[in-house]
């Protein structure tokens, strides 16, 4: 039996104790107690949601974990130091940590994500950079897994997170059908950007909009940082400077998410050969778009085409 600690504080969001539904209904499908959830709190006792109920918990001790999770709140609030000493003494006993949504900004103060990769709610993840710059924060990941720990983005993400360590645990089969039994998709394709990529960067500037618009409808030129720079009437290093200052991203980066997103539409559309889209797409062949879809979404194009025709 896999014994699961989720760890709680006062206003943490409700959301997040999706996670525990996740291990209920493996607990069903695999006919066994497989998972056995027990609420943490640093002092134990009633604490507070989001939501306006209180949910029971116990203290903090010494007791040995498989899993400890990290619940997580609506904003961003320093973390107590009872909760990073039980967080730093839990990595040293526990065989996973995991964080979904802003649970990664208690990893990250606990010294946990220095030097490994790990993501959070896209809305918080260039504050976790900012905050933690040891941390190599991936904006558009569902969920990552770096040696024992885990983290993922924020809300419904938890579910993805949920259903990985099912499957980790029990096998594929066993994960695809806690996912049927909760009508959510088993591995949802894409990364956070289920919203659009040019409302993730959001500029502030009328230019840097204008060449970001004007790169969403030409993905199949080149779309050098001269080009975009003309279409912004600014030098190619003046553009540079704005663009990543406004966005937090490089042109190419930039460019590379939105012809993601293009062929991720295109590929859930399940109209067109990967010749195809890679070509309309601007990746001008199928293996650039491979390596593409690695870096951003994680998965390769095949299993995202996969995976949309399964849902």
């Amino acid at each position: 039996m896999h014994r699961v600690a989720f760890v709680v504080f006062p206003n943490v969001q409700v959301m997040s104790f999706t996670v525990i539904t996740v291990f209920e209904i493996a607990n069903v499908v695999l006919g066994e107690k497989a998972y056995e959830v027990t609420l943490l709190s640093e002092n134990g006792g009633l604490v507070h949601t989001t939501a306006g109920f209180n949910v029971e918990t116990e203290p903090f001790d010494d007791r040995v974990f498989d899993t400890v999770m990290v619940g997580a709140g609506n904003m961003v609030e320093p973390t107590t130091p009872g909760l990073i000493e039980f967080v730093r003494r839990a990595s040293k006993t526990a065989r996973r940590i995991a964080a979904p949504c802003l649970g990664a900004f208690a990893l990250a103060e606990a010294g946990l994500l220095d030097g490994r990769r790990a993501t959070t709610h896209w809305m918080f993840a260039r504050d976790l950079q900012a905050r933690f710059p040891a941390v190599k924060v991936e904006h558009d990941r569902i969920f990552i897994v770096e040696d024992s720990i885990w983290t993922s983005a924020g809300m419904t993400a938890s579910i993805d997170l949920a259903l990985a360590l099912v499957e980790r645990d029990h096998g594929i089969e066993a994960a695809r059908t806690v996912a049927r039994k909760l009508v959510v998709y088993h591995r949802r394709a894409g990364g956070q950007s289920q919203f659009s990529a040019l409302l993730e960067l959001e500029p502030k500037s009328d230019r840097i909009q204008r060449a970001l618009n004007y790169a969403k409808t030409n993905l199949r030129k080149d779309l050098s940082v001269v080009e975009l720079a003309d279409v912004a009437s600014l030098s190619p290093r003046q553009f540079s400077r704005a663009f990543h200052a406004e966005t937090g991203q490089t042109p190419a980066k930039a460019v590379e998410h939105l012809r993601v997103e293009a062929a991720r539409l295109m590929m859930e559309e399940g109209r067109h050969s990967m010749d195809v889209i890679a070509d309309e797409a601007g990746f001008a062949d199928r293996e650039r778009m491979r390596r593409a879809f690695l870096r951003t979404v994680g998965q390769p194009p095949q299993t995202v085409r996969r995976n949309a025709r399964i849902a």
